[in-house]
Order: C-alpha cells, then sequence, then structure tokens
C-alpha cells in the first residue's frame, strides 16, 4: 500500500498530473495507486476547479502510475510532468520552502500550469548557476504558476533560455529578469508573493 499524507522527501523520481474534471482526477488517482507501490501520493483540488496527483517512488514505480493516470481519462489531462532525477531544489519549494534571500537579481517564469511550472523549475536549476527561491502554484494564481530564481544575471538568463526551451507552444506565459532587483520589492517578495497577504485579506 502507498504510504500518504507524508510529507515531501527527496525521491529517485516525481511525477504530477493536473486534470481539468475532478471526478476524473480522483478516478484516475485510484487507478494509479492500484498500479504502483509509491512513496508519496498528495491529491487534491486546485483553482480554477482542477484536480492535481502527486506522486514520488522509485523511477519504474512512477513511471507505471503516470501511464495508468494518463490512460483512464486521457481527455481530462491538462498537463503532466515526470521528473525521474528531480532536483532536491525542486522537491523544498513544493514542500513550502523558499530560499531566505534573493541575492543581485531576479528571474521569474510564469507559466500556464503546474506541471510546467515543476517542469522549468527543476531544468533550471540544473542547469545553471542560479538559486531557486520558491515556486507557487495554482490557487490564487487562476491555475498558474511562478517560478522565481536568483543570481547574476547572466546565469539568471541562461536558467531561463534552457527552462523555456522544456516548454509546449501556449506554456509559457512571461519571462522576466530584473538586474539588481530594489530592496523594498526583495522584501515583499521573501514575505509572501500573494498580494492578499499584505492587506490582510488572506486568512486561510
Amino acid at each position: 500500500m502507498p504510504i500518504k499524507n507524508k510529507p515531501l522527501i527527496i525521491e529517485p523520481a516525481l511525477a504530477l498530473l493536473e486534470y481539468n474534471s475532478i471526478a476524473a482526477g480522483i478516478q484516475c488517482g485510484d487507478a494509479m495507486v492500484k498500479r504502483s507501490v509509491l512513496s508519496i501520493i498528495h491529491a487534491g483540488t486546485v483553482q480554477p476547479g482542477r484536480f492535481l496527483i502527486l506522486i514520488g517512488g522509485e523511477v519504474a514505480e512512477v513511471e507505471e502510475a503516470l501511464k495508468a493516470g494518463l490512460e483512464v481519462a486521457p481527455d481530462t489531462v491538462r498537463d503532466h510532468v515526470f521528473l525521474p532525477g528531480v532536483h532536491q531544489d525542486v522537491v523544498r519549494a513544493l514542500s513550502g520552502g523558499r530560499k531566505p534571500v534573493i541575492q543581485e537579481s531576479l528571474g521569474i517564469l510564469e507559466t500556464s500550469s503546474v506541471p510546467s511550472a515543476i517542469l522549468v523549475a527543476d531544468a533550471g536549476i540544473k542547469g545553471a548557476e542560479v538559486d531557486l527561491i520558491e515556486v507557487r502554484l495554482a490557487d490564487g494564481l487562476d491555475g498558474k504558476g511562478i517560478v522565481l530564481f536568483s543570481g547574476k544575471v547572466s546565469n539568471i538568463e541562461a536558467a531561463l533560455e534552457l527552462a523555456g526551451a522544456k516548454l509546449k507552444p501556449g506554456q509559457l506565459i512571461r519571462s522576466v529578469v530584473i538586474p539588481q532587483i530594489h530592496e523594498d520589492m526583495t522584501d515583499l517578495l521573501q514575505m509572501n508573493i500573494r498580494f492578499a497577504s499584505h492587506m490582510g485579506w488572506d486568512h486561510a
């Protein structure tokens, strides 16, 4: 039986599927855990009315579960990602962790889906000497993903180029490099990127 509701830990492989049907997502999640023995499974709804399933474990098991998740209701799969050697900083970011300091400059990738944001986070941190500051996903973002990198401008540009090359047409909403970001903006971003939290509107 899979181990459920555990904190994210570093695993050999990670996969995430995004469904545009909640009912189908639950059905596919059931098929996935019946197909494979997984170390991690997290599933639930996100805005706007989508269903996410995150799994982790041995590469072969995750790959087999992913196949099941794609086969049961293929017309409802909005996007998915499979990372057989996921970077530990991506795992940290998905667990809600963030780097405490933004160094020098900031790179931002805005994607149209949760899986594509995880994909670019992994590609950027593996391909260039940058820090992965934060990954924000779906809720409060109309289902989009935001990935923040920091470091030298040249390294950020390399990370964004490598990451952007991994995306399919339509998945990249915007790619931005901000040289020498102002410390006031840095302070705000390091507290929380959600505007509502700064205004006292976010009580979740």
